[in-house]
């Protein structure tokens, strides 16, 4: 249902697609256009979607006569993770193999630094945004090119009718299909008062609070909007402050309108609260609906996905971008980095974000705006604004913006999460500082 890197099932996902590439000059028809290219992609949930990637791979191989193998590797059990360890470890694998978000950093060493491609991918297909260049670059180095399979922006996910019956919303109106957001008024505050509304009438908000992704996920666009950074990204640790405090405060008042068992949630609870009913609003990609659409077509025809309330620091969303690697021990580099060419065209990308039914999401500027987010349905249009296509909200990652090496710790180890229950259920807050201060200063040794 959601899955990314380091986190859930994302994080959970696993990767395994194919290659494809046949543009840059320098890349295309060489001595080694003839021979051999493993490939390791993301094993995607959605039905079909991984026969679309399996076609552009083999387009592409037929075209430089090149034979392919792929791999789709399973995110359950977090087997992607140990393919990536594993294979930097025996230094032999995949020629490419997909990571999510934090795994390029941790196996720069091990990396084929991607410059001389991602200069053509980006004019052609525009900027990508600040989390993608945090989590894709290390020293001014690309260190892979980022996947629009498996990347997803875990936004709140509400229903139209029960937002309208308790809280007095109309998030259709506030998000229109087809147009820029008129949501000036959806704030924290705002937030809060339609949780305790729907918490009152019977449905609560569904937001977890484990340790699991879309639990760190979540927490991470709430920090942010207080501008709640626990170490910053000289790498200080900055705890102690103001802008902590009010983050912890505000979950002190947001803990008690959720379901009670949220601390031990973990990334199926949120999608179940959703499809079962009970639900008026999730944080998650497009799964939980895809999944209602199929279960419980009178819940999904209710839902509608927009963006997240705004602090006193702005407005945050959590992305979570997935990047195609190649190991800087691969034997066919030039083979690998002409196929990721080739996936990164603008028709090979929208063919694979339409086999997810739109849930994959490009990281490129120009390609924010695909037929399919304003036709999917019903109802029709609910995913027009989850791509994020007037930039209404910063796309983020929980722990950010850390040195990668320290926020993957903080992120892992669920440190948000913690903070947030601490607080929640009695603990003083200079305590929950302390407790955090001594959690950071110890992923810095480690």
């Amino acid at each position: 249902m959601s899955r990314k890197t380091l986190t859930r099932r994302q994080f959970v996902a696993a990767t395994a697609m194919s290659s494809t590439a046949l543009i840059a000059a320098p890349y295309v028809r060489g001595a080694y256009a003839a021979g051999k290219l493993s490939i390791g992609f993301w094993d995607h949930w959605v039905p079909g979607a991984n026969k679309a990637s399996t076609d552009l791979v083999n387009e592409w191989a037929a075209k430089e006569k090149v034979e392919v193998s792929i791999d789709y590797i399973t995110s359950q059990g977090n087997k992607n993770l140990v393919t990536i360890a594993a294979e930097a470890q025996a230094k032999s694998g995949h020629d490419i193999l997909a990571m999510p978000t934090w795994w390029p950093h941790a196996n720069a060493n091990y990396i084929e630094p991607v410059n001389d491609i991602m200069d053509s991918i980006i004019k052609e297909n525009g900027a990508v945004n600040d989390t993608v260049k945090y989590l894709g670059q290390a020293n001014g180095k690309w260190l892979g090119v980022p996947a629009c399979i498996g990347s997803q922006i875990k936004g709140p996910c509400s229903r139209i009718d029960l937002m309208k019956k308790f809280a007095n919303i109309d998030v259709q109106a506030m998000y229109p299909a087809g147009g820029p957001p008129k949501a000036d008024n959806w704030t924290l505050d705002t937030f809060l008062k339609a949780a305790e509304a729907c918490h009152k009438g019977g449905n609560p908000f569904g937001i977890g609070l484990g340790m699991t992704s879309d639990s760190v996920d979540s927490a991470g666009a709430f920090f942010s909007a207080f501008g709640a950074d626990l170490v910053n990204a000289k790498g200080d640790v900055t705890v102690k402050n103001d802008n902590v405090r009010q983050a912890l405060e505000f979950y002190k008042k947001l803990i008690p309108l959720l379901p009670p068992d949220v601390a031990a949630w973990d990334d199926a609870s949120n999608n179940k609260w959703l499809v079962s009913g009970k639900g008026a609003m999730i944080m998650n990609p497009p799964s939980a609906w895809a999944v209602a659409k199929r279960d419980a077509p009178q819940v999904a025809e209710q839902c509608w996905t927009h963006g997240f309330p705004a602090g006193p620091k702005g407005r945050f969303a959590p992305y979570l971008p997935y990047f195609w690697t190649t190991w800087n021990f691969s034997k066919n580099k030039e083979a690998a980095k002409s196929l990721l060419v080739h996936l990164s065209k603008p028709s090979s990308i929208e063919k694979c974000v339409v086999a997810s039914g739109g849930y994959d999401l490009p990281a490129f500027e120009k390609l924010t705006t695909l037929k399919v987010w304003a036709e999917e349905g019903p109802p029709k249009g609910t995913l027009f604004h989850y791509p994020n296509p007037f930039n209404h909200q910063k796309l983020s990652i929980a722990a950010s913006p850390a040195p990668p090496k320290i926020a993957q710790q903080i992120y892992a180890q669920g440190t948000l999460t913690k903070m947030a229950l601490k607080y929640a259920q009695g603990e003083k807050m200079e305590d929950v500082l302390a407790w955090a201060e001594g959690e950071c200063e110890g992923f810095m040794r480690s």
